[in-house]
């Protein structure tokens, strides 16, 4: 297993926002666009999310990259930066069965 853990920061518009958009519009497509076995978007504060996705392999990580960037793109209008990448082989990993459940995030109804 490989992982790539990204770390981004928007400079427009809500985490919360972003979130219920890529939720809504990409997160089912994720793993067979990019070919990952798992993928999750954490909430990290101050205007900034992590994406941890894991792969079968450094090479379905490497092949990602172009998908990202189209994600990445369709997101333009939360100006996304990128902060950090760390990626590398998985050493360690468990799971529950409650992780096979998606959670889906909800925009807070403050509109």
């Amino acid at each position: 297993m490989y992982a790539i853990i990204r770390h981004y920061r928007t400079g427009a518009g809500s985490i919360d926002a972003m979130a219920h958009r890529v939720d809504r519009e990409f997160a089912d497509r994720i793993p067979e666009e990019v070919g990952s076995v798992l993928y999750t978007a954490i909430d990290t504060g101050d205007g900034t999310a992590m994406t941890i996705t894991l792969f079968e392999n450094e090479e379905a990580g490497l092949h990602s990259e172009a998908a990202v960037a189209r994600v990445r793109e369709a997101l333009a209008e939360f100006q996304v930066e990128v902060i950090d990448v760390f990626r590398g082989e998985v050493m360690v990993s468990r799971a529950s069965e409650k992780v096979l459940k998606p959670i889906h995030h909800q925009r807070a109804s403050t509109e």
